[in-house]
């Protein structure tokens, strides 16, 4: 493959929180049951809903990984016995990752035109405050506020980063989700996983209760981000007899093996019970969960279909092509992808500047051998601005 001669569009960037992305504007009463830093052992510690948080082993993220140093571990071509010696050396933080305005210089060096950017540690927030669903809601609402000043929902159109919303107080979440469409945001992320409510009843996210969201996020017409993180399926490893708590990076051989797939169930829901096509307009991207799931989840919905077609509006297959779009990682098998979505389907995500992504971000197209030119067009930037294109 030759390098591109356009600028790309990146579904999956990220920043690096500020240490007060949680805190800004939490009110102080109710910060003991959010988050709280503490010095221990020597060490800046986070303290979510008043208990140890160990989803990122060094949340003040300075110093930090460089960007795609884990590339060749990810590929399947190194193997790593210690995670900490595969990080190699720690680089104090860049301004590029807390600052836009530094943002928008290193993309202009990476020929990148636009891109999505999410959390870091906020993807692993949710699953550590659904025992207080309050305070979950508080936390949220407080981050996004932080979010809006430090980078704002749309930057210079180029910079989009979508506020977290949580459906467990579904008047909030539509409350969360005008503000967000008040302030120009092209999208919102949703955590791939089931929703806990106020009551403490879990519901899908088809479930009726979340019609009013999905009613908003249809007339607007703006994109669906599900971004992987903590999802809660912790009670999986339990039910295996292995600890529950996600902590990144720490390798357990039996716990990747086991089938579990959040981003799956969370399309089967939403296909599944009909949010898909009674809300036609409603366009989903898939973040940084790969696309391996796909296949088995389509050979799901041919049976489903052939069984019982009157269960669904439209074929699910044809849904799914419709209304979703799949951010790939590297090294899945993407001419398969092809087979399954299209190429109009498939956004490219480099996951920058974050250890297992890519040292840069556009070396993406590397990976897209047997692909044609006008495919890679699509992939690295077309079907990217699409979604972020008003409609």
């Amino acid at each position: 493959m030759e390098p591109i001669t356009f600028k790309a569009f990146d579904a999956d960037n990220h920043y690096y929180e500020a240490e007060d992305a949680f805190i800004r504007h939490v009110p102080k009463d109710m910060r003991k049951r959010c988050m709280q830093w503490v010095e221990l052992d020597g060490r800046r510690r986070l303290l979510v809903g008043g208990r140890l948080n160990r989803f990122i082993p060094n949340p003040t993220f300075d110093p930090v990984a460089r960007p795609g140093c884990l590339d060749q571990y990810f590929r399947a071509k190194e193997s790593a016995s210690d995670m900490r010696a595969a990080f190699g050396e720690l680089v104090p933080i860049s301004p590029a990752y807390r600052d836009r305005d530094a943002r928008l210089a290193v993309m202009d060096d990476q020929g990148l035109e636009a891109m999505f950017m999410f959390p870091t540690l906020g993807v692993g927030m949710e699953a550590a405050l659904e025992h207080d669903p309050e305070a979950l809601q508080v936390a949220f609402r407080a981050f996004n506020r932080w979010l809006d000043d430090d980078w704002g929902l749309n930057f210079a159109n180029r910079i989009h980063s979508p506020a977290c919303i949580n459906l467990g107080d579904i008047d909030a979440a539509v409350s969360e989700l005008q503000w967000a469409l008040d302030r120009g945001a092209r999208a919102v992320n949703i955590r791939a996983s089931s929703v806990k409510g106020l009551d403490g009843a879990r519901r899908s996210l088809g479930n009726p209760v979340h019609e009013p969201f999905w009613a908003l996020l249809n007339e607007a017409g703006i994109v669906l981000a599900i971004h992987s993180g903590d999802a809660g399926y912790g009670f999986m490893h339990e039910h295996w007899g292995q600890d529950a708590e996600f902590e990144a990076f720490r390798y357990s051989a039996f716990k990747t093996l086991i089938t579990m797939s959040p981003i799956s169930d969370a399309l089967a829901s939403l296909i599944g019970e009909g949010v898909l096509t009674r809300f036609p307009r409603i366009r989903v991207a898939t973040i940084e969960s790969g696309s391996e799931w796909v296949g088995p989840l389509f050979k799901k919905f041919k049976k489903a279909y052939g069984q019982h077609a009157y269960a669904f509006a439209e074929d699910p297959i044809e849904t799914f092509r419709r209304a979703v779009s799949v951010s790939p990682y590297y090294e899945d098998d993407l001419l398969a992808l092809r087979e399954s979505i299209g190429a109009s389907q498939i956004i490219f995500g480099s996951d920058w500047p974050h250890a297992e992504g890519l040292p840069n971000p556009v070396d993406f197209v590397y990976d897209l051998e047997g692909f044609t030119d006008a495919e890679v067009r699509m992939i690295m930037r077309d079907n990217g601005m699409q979604l972020v294109e008003a409609v």
